[in-house]
């Protein structure tokens, strides 16, 4: 019977390791935006960021259930980490992306024995406490980071020597979506792995995944590792297209954004933060065009809507439609197990 439930486990993950009719779409739609909307580019590479940030977020919340408020000072270490760098000198576009990811990386795996201990309260104190810690020290030290002026003389170099940024974001929404798409492609390759199975197991219940043999802890430090690392990649992206870097990216707000878009897309699923991240800044750029000054009010509006409905009933319609349109067939380990034993 283990052997049997094993081998459809096995076919299981395969199938859902298949890139579904869906899936292909909503990439080559992205991809087609570069032709399609020349003059969207600017907010377009806003959303791969955003997009990208929030599936950082997803990975530790959605996958692993780790709660944090302070997932900020990942992306702000890996803006500054990217920006200080260019400033220097070193304008190469994918060192920077490479050094932001190893800083933001070391931050998240020294943090997390810290965040792992305690309730889901102790967590979110902690990484609420972990970011502004990190903000006050970038506020200090205006020799190194510019402090409340910013961080300003960035000065990108083309990207693998022959694409140069350009002031209509052409270039960098290209950069930002193509980094944002390999760094999805490693999200799900690990979330339908055996690994990804046993994230979820902890998730739902630790005990029993302690009981198994699965050991918990070293799983939950490296998904939050992981997770650091992407969240600085979005944040050196940010200040390698932009060109400036302010506290701004360690804020409490940024923390809170990257929440709300993942309630807005749902968790999970890693496809939540990117529709997530299409929906919110669709949604602030029409609502600031139309109200400038009370554009937040409506946005909270709007989420105090989604929240009364109930996210679960909305995103679980999306998720029926997408694994439709995606030919696969999601099943729990409960379910998996029930239909092994039927079939043995």
């Amino acid at each position: 019977m283990s052997t049997n439930v094993a081998d459809y486990v096995r076919t299981t993950l395969v199938r859902r390791g298949r890139w579904g009719i869906g899936e292909i779409v909503f990439w080559l739609i992205a991809a087609a935006t570069l032709y399609f909307l020349p003059e969207r580019h600017l907010i377009l590479n806003e959303i791969a960021i955003i997009g990208l940030f929030a599936l950082s977020l997803d990975l530790i919340l959605g996958y692993a259930g780790i709660v944090s408020l302070g997932h900020a000072a990942f992306f702000g270490l890996g803006a500054y980490t990217a920006g200080i760098l260019a400033r220097d000198g070193i304008a190469d576009p994918l060192l920077g992306l490479g050094a932001a990811a190893i800083a933001a990386a070391i931050l998240g795996f020294v943090t997390s024995f810290l965040v792992l201990r305690g309730s889901d309260l102790t967590k979110l104190m902690v990484t609420l406490g972990v970011a502004l810690v990190l903000g006050e020290i970038a506020n200090q030290a205006s020799w190194l980071t510019g402090g409340a002026d910013g961080l300003q003389g960035i000065t990108m170099g083309p990207i693998l020597g022959l694409f140069e940024f350009d002031i209509f974001g052409t270039t960098a929404y290209a950069y930002s979506l193509t980094v944002t798409f390999l760094l999805f492609i490693v999200a799900r390759r690990i979330v339908v792995s055996p690994y990804g199975l046993s994230l979820r197991s902890i998730r739902d219940n630790p005990l029993k995944a302690r009981a198994v043999g699965i050991p918990v802890n070293h799983r939950l430090v490296a998904v939050y590792t992981l997770a650091a690392a992407y969240a600085g990649v979005a944040g050196a992206l940010l200040a390698q297209t932009t060109q400036f870097v302010s506290l701004d990216v360690l804020a409490f707000h940024r923390s809170a954004d990257v929440m709300l878009v993942l309630v807005i897309g749902g968790v999970g699923y890693l496809y939540g933060g990117l529709i997530g991240a299409i929906v919110f800044k669709v949604l602030q750029d029409v609502i600031s065009a139309w109200t400038p000054q009370y554009w937040q009010f409506w946005i909270g509006l709007i989420l105090v809507i989604i929240v009364l409905v109930g996210r679960e009933r909305l995103t679980e319609r999306v998720r029926v439609l997408w694994k439709g349109a995606a030919g696969r067939t999601a099943k729990s380990p409960e379910t998996l197990q029930k239909t092994s034993a039927r079939e043995v």
